[in-house]
Parts: structure tokens; sequence; C-alpha cells
């Protein structure tokens, strides 16, 4: 067992992974090789990324794929999805081509307010609280004026600031419910800091005439964004489902709701379901620059929003159109953070020519419709191995480190043969012997 380390920090990058190597790796060269194999060449790129988070030792990759086709809105868009699973990029190109033919995908952003709070305790009585909050308001928004004045020139800002009562759930606990418009920005260091100066003049003007005794706990926006959504379809006639593997279309449609109706009510099968939207949701937040475990968190709780973890996308037939659909909370940016820094960050925005942050909705959105769409297309036809497998071969024969000559022979071989782990394995072998 590993002795605990005093100063980590402040080593040197070098000295760091010294330590590491001493302290876990029996073959140290290769470790070495292998951590020094990932940096990048240019040492003003490896040094702008070393800076992004604390202790690095080298660089991560995911691979940067494109899903072209996706026709939102009547514009063309080629998608960039950084994501390491395979198919997603392959699925969600098929489902952009299928629905190129027949209309293309619709979206809109339905609303695009932002949520942060500041909590606090109070022991005193809630009118008094209520009658100090409506008198020191106006002071809230002054106390921000100086961290506010750019994003309202823009159009944003804050939207209002509530107090609301939580003492029946928590004793004595009370919050600051703030909303904001933050424009082309994600917007969370604008928000915490609005916030922040919040807690301190409530607390220092509390001091002053509140009486009992008021405690801030903490001051921090939130993820859960129910009132910043996106809303992405596809819709056409029945009969216009026909294509090279949906022979009865009536039979498709009919079948395709009844996988949706199943996600909807069991959560079993909607928790996977929803892991395929945030398959292209989240590979497009990736190449983006923005926070994906923020946007899981909280398209997650929007799945529970009424007391049960449901679908997120939805499917209707109503005299012979048939209509998929996806409404979701999606609070992203196209200014600040890793946006203006990561040079694949960049890349990836211009190939969306630049979007806004309502744009970069629309787009992630549709992603995940068009995942969704692939997965249960695939569910209720073929089966979700059939295509899943045959992608996820490479991996196989990387693993092995098959020969091109080797995977030449092993990848025709298995366009007429099932393909699983034990079958692959076994191929390879008996490839190897002859």
């Amino acid at each position: 067992m590993p002795n605990a380390i005093s100063g980590f920090s402040k080593l040197s990058k070098s000295e760091k992974i010294e330590w590491l190597l001493d302290t876990y790796f029996s073959d140290k060269e290769a470790a070495r090789t292998l951590v020094k194999q990932y940096w990048n060449t240019d040492k003003k790129l490896q040094k702008l990324h070393d800076e992004f988070i604390e202790n690095t030792i080298t660089n991560y990759y995911l691979p940067l794929g494109v899903a072209p086709n996706f026709l939102i809105n009547d514009k063309l868009y080629t998608i960039p999805m950084a994501i390491e699973e395979s198919s997603v990029v392959a699925a969600a190109s098929k489902a952009a081509k299928f629905w190129l033919d027949r209309g293309g995908f619709k979206a809109e952003v339905l609303s695009t307010e932002k949520i942060g709070q500041v909590h606090f305790t109070y022991n005193g009585d809630f009118k008094d609280l209520q009658c100090f909050f409506e008198r020191i308001k106006p002071k809230l928004f002054t106390a921000t004026s100086d961290i506010t004045k750019s994003m309202e020139r823009r159009g944003g800002g804050i939207l209002d600031i509530e107090l609301k009562n939580k003492s029946q759930d928590l004793a004595h606990y009370y919050q600051l419910h703030a909303t904001f418009e933050t424009l082309d920005a994600m917007g969370a260091n604008f928000i915490n800091s609005c916030l922040e100066a919040f807690a301190k003049t409530f607390k220092s003007e509390a001091e002053q005439s509140l009486p009992g005794d008021l405690e801030m706990v903490m001051s921090i926006l939130s993820n859960y964004v129910p009132n910043c959504l996106v809303k992405a379809e596809v819709s056409c006639p029945i009969s216009e489902l026909r294509s090279k593997d949906i022979s009865d279309p009536e039979r498709f449609a009919k079948n395709f709701k009844q996988a949706i109706n199943i996600a909807e009510i069991e959560p079993y099968r909607a928790v996977t379901h929803n892991k395929g939207i945030m398959n292209g949701i989240d590979a497009v937040v990736l190449a983006t620059g923005n926070d994906f475990r923020a946007v899981e968190a909280g398209v997650h709780a929007y799945a529970s929003k009424d007391g049960t973890y449901t679908s997120l996308t939805h499917c209707s037939i109503d005299d012979g159109l048939f209509k998929f659909w996806i409404e979701i909370p999606l609070a992203l940016g196209t200014v600040g953070g890793l946006t203006s820094l990561h040079p694949l960050v960049k890349f990836s925005l211009e190939m969306l020519e630049k979007p806004s942050a309502k744009d970069l909705m629309q787009i992630a959105a549709v992603a995940g419709l068009a995942q969704n769409f692939a997965a249960v297309k695939s569910l209720t036809t073929t089966g979700i191995q059939e295509g899943h497998m045959k992608m996820h071969l490479m991996n196989i024969l990387n693993q092995f480190e098959a020969t091109p000559q080797e995977k030449h022979r092993l990848i025709e071989q298995f366009k007429t043969n099932v393909v699983t782990h034990s079958a692959v394995v076994e191929a390879i072998e008996n490839l190897r012997k002859d």
C-alpha cells in the first residue's frame, strides 16, 4: 500500500509523473512512454491543455467524428460528435439521411431561463422575513449592477428574485430563488457572482434591521433548468416511412410507438432509452466545449419531474401522420469557458457556422432525437446487436492487434456471420493457426 504524499500539487509535471511511476507501475519505461506519447508536440498547445485542470500528467483523447446530412429548420448541418462508443455516429448519420428526404428536423427554443439560489437559515417569524425581503429587494439588484451591466447591454441579466419558504421541508430553511437570461453564455460564473453579491447584501441588511438570526449556507446556480427548454421533432405520413429495412410502414409505426409508450411507463426501460438519447446530446455537448455532466443531471431530473422517471421522447400516430419528438432542458453556451480556448471546440463551432446558444440547443436536441430514432428503429426491426456488434468488430480486432491483412479477412467473414466477442476471438485464433 503506497504512502500518502504531501505537497503533490507543488511538484513539477515531470516530478508528478516520476512519483506515479515509482509508486504504481512495474514497467516504468512502458508507462512513461505511454504518458509522453499523448503529449502534444506543440508546447504552447500542451501548456494550454495542462492549465485546464490541476495535476495534469498527459492528455486523454476521444475520437471527434461528424454526422452529415442533418436538415434542421431547412438548413443543412454536419454535426461534430466527440464520443468513444461504437455505432453512435453511424446511427446519427443514418437517421439524418433517413429524415433528409422526409422534410428533415424541426426545432424551436421554448424558453431560456436559468436558475440560481441563495440558501440560508432563519429562526424568526416568516412574516418579518417576507417584509424585509420586499423592502430590500431593489438593493439586491443594485448590488449586482457592476456584474450585470455588460450582460444587460446585450439583452440579458437578472429576470427576477423570489423569497421561498422551505421550512416545512427542512427546519428554518429559506432561499432566494433567482432567474437569469445569459444569452450565448452558459452563464455559470455570471450567475454565481450575482448570487454571492445577493448573499452579502442580504446578510448585511439583515444584521441591521431583521429580528432573529439569519445565517447564509451557500450560493450556487442550479443545473436543473426546466424553463430552459428546446423541442425537436420529425413527422411524415406513415406511407413515407417505407425504406430498405421498413417493408411494412403501418406495422413499423405501430411497433415504434409501442416501444416509446413502454419507455414512458417503465423506468427500467426509460433509463436505457434516455441514455441512448444522451449518446447523441453528450457527444455534441463535448465537441462544443460544454458541460455534459450538468446537462446530464438536468435532463434526468427533468425526466423525473412528474414523480416517475420516464421517456424524454414521445410518439403519436394521428390520421395517418407519424410524429416523433423530444422536449428537453439544455443550458448551453457558445461563448466563454472552453469555447474560446480549446482549438477543437473552436473548430466544431465553426463547422456549425458559429451558432448562437439557441442554435446549439436545437442542434443538440436534434442529435438526441436522431440517436433515439435510430436505436428504437433498430430495436423494433433488426435488433440492436446486429449493427452495434459489427461496429464493435474493429475494437475487438484492435484489441488483438490484428494486422491489416487479418482485418480484411475477418471483416469479410463477419459480413455474413453473427459478431460476438468469442466468435471473433475464435476466428482470429483459427486464422493465425492457418
